[in-house]
């Protein structure tokens, strides 16, 4: 078979990156560039924090992943588009034909690769470990699905000690998920005797220490604090780079409807990086590398055969899950209309909380789970 000469570079090796990569390894050239030596399943990553059995399951390496490209490791600094390439943090240079930048978000810990390497990463979350496992008292700020679940994962690790989660909300899950989800978490954590404060604004008092207070003076000081507050998208590099007219004002790649970097014909932005309207969410990213692959083919066939790009169209609603340990948690799962369903204990574990996913992004990986 002839050598193909169709260049897809994708910055990032996340979810929308692999998907994406794996969609097109057999018809183009595909060089996927990312700084860690394995494919981080974030989703793993909390329990991996707290339980020593799950310390390396979110690691999984990138070698099935493609049968004809390439995993480059290395850091992409700056994008030429007057040359069609990307320059690397070791100068070296990677000329496409077709660009995506795929570079997701920085998370807080413990859902963070720490690093570049698995002995990092492994030390970090081992770390962790030992921290909560000596803690009297921990706190986790941020009541979104990762707050909800790390404190949950925090409660069965150490029954001792004494869990608080703070969240600024009038409830928990309240930009992610239903009313119904939120009261199901807030009813486990407490019947689990985690403390749950709502309407509270978490703030440093500032002098030695950094002691952290609510909004009334209250102290909230902690052996172990989290903070599950949000994201950062990993764009800095592209405004170091002179490209910070990419960016919305939340550092966030704007894109046009088939996911394209608005004014850029040949640059698309997929995943947690891009402004994208919809929960930003691994099967959204999952769903926007499947849609890119589309379209660059499209775009690489010049639209001969008749096919036509399709603009992306975002998920009102996606199914999720919020695990509560092993044997708990709540999921919304899309409905006719605009309806939804959510489950409890029974099925969310069925669905997600025993495996966190592992097998199935095993799977995404190219590699046998098991």
């Amino acid at each position: 078979m002839a050598t193909n000469t169709r260049h897809v570079v994708i910055v990032g090796g996340g979810y929308a990156g692999v998907r994406l990569a794996r969609e097109l390894d057999a018809d183009t050239d595909v060089t996927l560039i990312d700084l860690k030596e394995v494919f981080f399943h974030r989703i793993a990553s909390l329990r991996a924090s707290v339980d020593t059995g799950w310390t390396h399951s979110p690691f999984i390496p990138y070698d099935s992943l493609l049968g004809n490209g390439r995993v480059v490791r290395n850091k992409a600094v700056r994008i030429e588009p007057e040359h069609r390439r990307v320059v690397l943090a070791t100068g070296q240079t990677v000329s496409y034909d077709v660009l995506v930048i795929a570079t997701g978000a920085d998370y807080q810990e413990p859902a963070r690769f720490t690093g570049s390497t698995v002995a990092e990463a492994a030390a970090s979350f081992r770390g962790h470990q030992r921290r909560v496992a000596g803690a009297r008292s921990m706190l986790v700020i941020g009541g979104g699905p990762s707050g909800v679940e790390l404190s949950a994962e925090l409660r069965l690790a150490n029954p001792r000690a004494t869990v608080t989660l703070a969240h600024s909300g009038q409830r928990l899950l309240s930009h992610n998920g239903t009313g119904r989800m939120g009261r199901r978490a807030c009813a486990w954590l407490e019947r689990h005797h985690v403390r749950v404060l709502l309407d509270t604004f978490v703030s440093s008092a500032g002098g030695a220490g950094m002691r952290l207070q609510d909004q009334a003076g209250n102290s909230l000081d902690a052996d172990v604090v989290f903070w599950t507050t949000g994201t950062t998208p990993n764009t800095l590099w592209l405004r170091l780079a002179g490209l910070g007219a990419w960016l919305d004002e939340r550092g966030r790649v704007t894109v046009d409807e088939y996911l394209r970097v608005r004014g850029q014909r040949d640059i698309f932005a997929i995943g947690d990086v891009n402004d994208v309207s919809e929960a930003k969410l691994s099967p959204s990213a999952v769903a926007q590398g499947e849609a890119t692959a589309h379209n660059i083919r499209v775009l690489l066939d010049h639209g001969r055969h008749g096919i036509m790009p399709r603009p992306y169209k975002p998920a009102p609603v996606r199914a999720f899950s919020v695990p509560l340990g092993p044997d708990g948690g709540t999921t919304l799962l899309p409905a006719l209309g605009r309806d939804v369903l959510v489950l409890g204990n029974k099925a969310t574990s069925v669905l997600k909380s025993k495996h966190l996913a592992v097998p199935a992004t095993q799977k995404l990986l190219g590699r046998a789970s098991g």
